[in-house]
């Protein structure tokens, strides 16, 4: 399934590892070496202003003007549907 990250993202809900308040990161002398290293890696995305959380998945890292809730309730959401019965050739 795909989640949407705001600002024109989507990404695979299997390759998130982690959604981090941005205050957090900002907090961290760890995870500002990881944002560096990701921005010298060009494998940084997402708008540099508003941001309010920080997506790391497999291979890049994004930031979101959207809230760390806002992305759980988006990927628990996608858990959920993915997780229902297929139902559509009974309809016809």
């Amino acid at each position: 399934m795909f989640i949407h990250i705001g600002n024109d993202n989507v990404i695979q809900s299997k390759d998130v590892i982690s959604i981090i308040d941005h205050s957090v990161v900002t907090s961290s002398g760890i995870m500002e070496k990881m944002v560096e290293n990701a921005t010298k890696q060009h494998t940084l995305f997402g708008p540099t202003d508003e941001i309010k959380s920080v997506v790391v998945t497999r291979e890049n890292i994004y930031y979101s003007s959207l809230s760390v809730s806002t992305l759980k309730k988006r990927a628990s959401m996608m858990s959920t549907i993915s997780k229902l019965d297929d139902y559509s050739d009974e309809i016809e």
